[in-house]
């Protein structure tokens, strides 16, 4: 009996840590992306837009997402990073079709998706029952 509970307890602790690791670690990469985002977003929000500025940052965030996006995939669910990559991709598109209102509401809703992944994740008690 008592190695049963010990077993449970460690089990129970384990899942609390990796909770906790998997959890920090999504804080810190969806706070720099947000980062990175806000930057872009007043540089697009600009009466005279510099494409080759804006061009940069697009690039800098995708690097950073293909840079986390496999280790994103082991602990969020598929559906919601690829909601995030289509967005990205869309942002991608609309600024290098100079259509920066559009590119805008792109990056808006990037940022909405990856605010609600966060809160998805969070080891709150409503997301556990």
């Amino acid at each position: 009996m008592k190695k049963e509970i010990i077993i449970c307890i460690i089990i129970i602790i384990t899942i609390i840590i990796g909770n906790i690791i998997t959890q920090n670690y999504s804080q810190k990469t969806f706070n720099d992306l947000g980062k990175k985002l806000e930057i872009l977003r007043e540089d697009l929000v600009k009466e005279d837009v510099e494409k080759i500025l804006v061009n940069e940052r697009i690039s800098e965030i995708e690097n950073i997402w293909k840079n986390v996006h496999n280790k994103l995939a082991i602990f969020i669910e598929h559906e919601e990073l690829e909601k995030t990559e289509t967005s990205l991709a869309g942002l991608k598109s609309y600024t290098e079709m100079e259509e920066y209102a559009d590119a805008v509401e792109e990056l808006d809703k990037m940022n909405f998706l990856m605010e609600h992944i966060e809160d998805k994740n969070k080891f709150i008690l409503r997301n556990i029952f």
